[in-house]
Formats: C-alpha cells, sequence, structure tokens
C-alpha cells in the first residue's frame, strides 16, 4: 500500500469545514462491586475513566486516525461520537450541533442528524441482522428515515451494493451466504445508504484477510474522496493508518497523548508511547539496531498510576512525570501531553 492523501497542519480548519468536533469529552463508567465485598472488605464502588477529556476537530473531506492499544478508549470514544453512549462530561458536535442534545430533543431534528452520521463496525457478521434479506438490510435506513418509498427501495439497493461491488441478484441473500470480506462491503453500502456527512469506521478490517483488508479499504478511501465524508478511523493497525488517514490520534488509557498530520507522526514521533508504537510495527527490511522491545504492561484502568499514565513504562520518566499530569500542548505541527517533550529532553 502506499500513503493517500498525505496529512498537514498547513491547511488549518476553518469553522466552515469542521465538521465534527469533540470539547473536553469524558466518559466514567461505575463499577458495582458485590454487596459481601463492601461489607465485609470495606470496598467501595470502582471506576473506570474510559474517556479523559478529549477534544479534536475533523473537516470535510478528511479522516482522523485513532490508534492504541486495547482497552484505552478508542471504541467508546467512536460511540460517544455518534450518540451511542452518554458523556459524563464534555459534548461532540456534528455540523454546529450537539449530538446529545439534538438526539435527545425534537424527534425530527433528532431524525436528521442520524441520517448524517453513520457507523460501520468490526465485526461484520454480527452487525448484520441474519434473519434478513441484505437487500432489507441496506434499505432500512432508507425507509426508516423516510428518503425512499418502498416501492423505490429495489432500485436504490441495488444501485449502493453495484457501488460497493456487489451484484443486484445479492439483495435475496442472507449474511451468512457471504465472505467475510462481501459481508464487510454490505455493512458499507447501509452506512452509506442515507448520504452521511460524517462516518465512523470501528477497525473495520481487523477480522478480515490481508487481501480482502486491501480491497475494503481502497473501497473506503474511494467513497471518502468521492463524497467528501469526514471520518474517524479506529485501528490497532499502524500500516493501516498510514494508508488511510489524514491526521492521527495516539491514546492511552483514556486520553490522547499524541495528536498530529499522519506525515509528522510517522516522520518524527514525539510521545514516548508513539515511538513504541513504531518500534512494534513489524518490518521485512534488515535493521541495524535490534529492535527495542515493548515495555511493560497498560496499567488498571480501575488503579491508573498518578500524574503521567506513561511513566511506569517509560524510559524518560523524572519525578515531575510521577506527581503531574502533562497537558495536551502545541509541539510543532503536533499536539503532545508529556513533561519530556514541553522540557526539550526528548
Amino acid at each position: 500500500m502506499t500513503d493517500h492523501g498525505l496529512a498537514s497542519f498547513e491547511r488549518p480548519a476553518t469553522p466552515e469545514t469542521v465538521v465534527v468536533q469533540a470539547r473536553g469529552l469524558c466518559k466514567t463508567y461505575v463499577m458495582h462491586t458485590p454487596w459481601t465485598d463492601r461489607l465485609l472488605r470495606r470496598a467501595g464502588r470502582g471506576r473506570i475513566d474510559a474517556v479523559q477529556d478529549v477534544s479534536f476537530t475533523i473537516s470535510r473531506g478528511r479522516t482522523l486516525a485513532l490508534v492504541g492499544e486495547s482497552g484505552c478508549g478508542k471504541s467508546t470514544l467512536a460511540r460517544l461520537m455518534v450518540g451511542l453512549e452518554t458523556p459524563t462530561a464534555g459534548s461532540a458536535w456534528v455540523d454546529r450541533q450537539d449530538v446529545q442534545a439534538t438526539l435527545a430533543g425534537r424527534a425530527e431534528a433528532a431524525r436528521a442528524l442520524r441520517r448524517r452520521m453513520q457507523m460501520i463496525f468490526q465485526d461484520p457478521y454480527a452487525s448484520l441482522d441474519p434473519r434478513w434479506h441484505v437487500g432489507d438490510i441496506v434499505a432500512e435506513p432508507l425507509l426508516e428515515q423516510r428518503l425512499i418509498l418502498p416501492a423505490q427501495a429495489p432500485a436504490r439497493v441495488a444501485a449502493l451494493l453495484a457501488s460497493v461491488g456487489l451484484k443486484g441478484v445479492d439483495v435475496r441473500r442472507f449474511p451468512h451466504q457471504f465472505s467475510g470480506g462481501q459481508r464487510q462491503r454490505i455493512s458499507i453500502a447501509r452506512a452509506i445508504a442515507t448520504s452521511p456527512e460524517f462516518l465512523v469506521c470501528d477497525e473495520p478490517t481487523s477480522a478480515l484477510d490481508v487481501s480482502v483488508q486491501a480491497q475494503v479499504l481502497n473501497l473506503l478511501v474511494d467513497l471518502q474522496r468521492e463524497r467528501a465524508l469526514a471520518c474517524l478511523f479506529i485501528s490497532h493497525n499502524l500500516v493501516v493508518v498510514r494508508y488511510v488517514a489524514d491526521d492521527v490520534g495516539v491514546m492511552y488509557l483514556g486520553r490522547i497523548v499524541e495528536l498530529a498530520p499522519k506525515a509528522e507522526l510517522f516522520a518524527a514521533p514525539r510521545h514516548p508511547y508513539t515511538r513504541m508504537l513504531l518500534a512494534a510495527v513489524p518490518d521485512l527490511r534488515p535493521r541495524e539496531r535490534e529492535r527495542a522491545p515493548v515495555l511493560g504492561e497498560v496499567p488498571d484502568a480501575l488503579a491508573p498510576p498518578p500524574g503521567c499514565a506513561f511513566h511506569p513504562r517509560c524510559p524518560h520518566a523524572n519525578e515531575r512525570c510521577r506527581v503531574e499530569r502533562p497537558a495536551l500542548q502545541p509541539s510543532g505541527a503536533a499536539q503532545v501531553a508529556c513533561h519530556a517533550v514541553e522540557e526539550g529532553r526528548l
């Protein structure tokens, strides 16, 4: 794969082009401890700060990719952005509309907003109703949003399936009669049916074979170009991110620790965690030096370390890192939350 649309902050987003915005988003889950533990061990209720003070913008026609280890809050953040989860604090905005406030308001306004944002889920089989024909699955958002009459559904569904490389005769088949890549194409057809402006892709290729991944990624890139979609793309695979993204946000234990244009992040990563992730990417080319091992494990989200959450795994940590949480601050074309970068030690 070759790089697509090398990103840069040289074209700053203007209020007219910004489609999606997160403003200080937070999501906390309260863990219900069994009453026996509360009584005998005097254990209180635990809490997990799955997303903490996350802010970013996505402009029309651009893709922001979120990367990080499992459990860092990427999928929770995606669900917050489309209203599937309610934030504990902060807000998500799509085209100057507060997502939560709009979805909780007038039915017509909520319906219009749902039409403008869609999501492609990680498992293409679990996200498709196994008892429905493909034609009914793809037609459902169109009929639910009252965009077409029932008599118009067959022609519109056939056109949508053709746009993702499937045949019109597939409308009478069930999801289990398709391969994994074909199921994901069906999910994409359903997602673009209402002509959304904001598309969330939550690990859309992780369950697919490598050759099929390439086909689905090329399809997503082509659709974004044609429709000028604002995309939030979630992935563990940095090779995939390098192909599809314009900007990259690196998450660690619920926070964004580095936010940068793709070209900047891959050429000169600043945060130690970003460097660790990039150093772990397999490379078939011979290396002059031995690959640095990944240090430590992700801390328990129920008992995160004080100060910078990454400091137990960071070779550059000092006493300040252990007691003071770094804020996300500008650093060249990027934004980085790291005391070592701020102090010039890294």
